[in-house]
């Protein structure tokens, strides 16, 4: 069972969002990803990848492979931010909490990975990805413990590399 997630989290509507970017940084994401509703044009609330939500939603679904679309949004960050887990009133979490007023009180905790600064727009192998993208599959994997097969690097369908796991 495949699933398919972002390289980087959106929420449409109210309701907690532990990694979003309030700042100018999730204007930028948002105008990189074109997230803005199709219907109603309204913006999407963007942030950081969240891990412990994507292990959350791998473990209610079964998946047992992933497809990471929009990596080429991250083009032009220097730095980028992953979710590794939460707290919650100084205690770390082991599971994702299970009530959302829990949700809207954790402590985010973030990893950096450096950025890339160049188009992944036309790479189509995974040797073609610079090593600062390669990396951040391969820890988004390794968080994950789940293999990502197919990296989404355009909004073109021929602009998806597959990748040997």
């Amino acid at each position: 069972v495949m699933g398919v997630v972002k390289a980087y989290m959106t929420r449409v509507g109210s309701g907690p969002f532990p990694t979003e970017l309030t700042s100018s940084l999730g204007d930028k994401l948002r105008e990189a990803g074109g997230e803005y509703g199709s219907t109603t044009g309204r913006p999407r609330r963007c942030g950081w990848f969240d891990v412990p939500l994507t292990r959350y939603a791998i473990l209610l679904n079964g998946f047992t492979s992933l497809n990471l679309t929009k990596l080429d949004v991250l083009d032009d960050f220097d730095e980028i931010q992953v979710a590794t887990g939460y707290s919650l009133h100084g205690k770390p979490l082991d599971e994702f909490p299970a009530r959302l007023k829990d949700l809207a009180e954790v402590k985010v905790h973030y990893e950096s990975l450096p950025g890339w600064k160049t188009s992944l727009q036309d790479c189509t192998t995974w040797d073609q990805l610079p090593e600062e993208a390669k990396n951040y599959v391969l820890r988004l994997e390794k968080w994950l413990k789940c293999p990502i097969e197919y990296i989404g690097v355009g909004k073109r369908r021929d602009q998806l590399i597959v990748r040997p796991v």
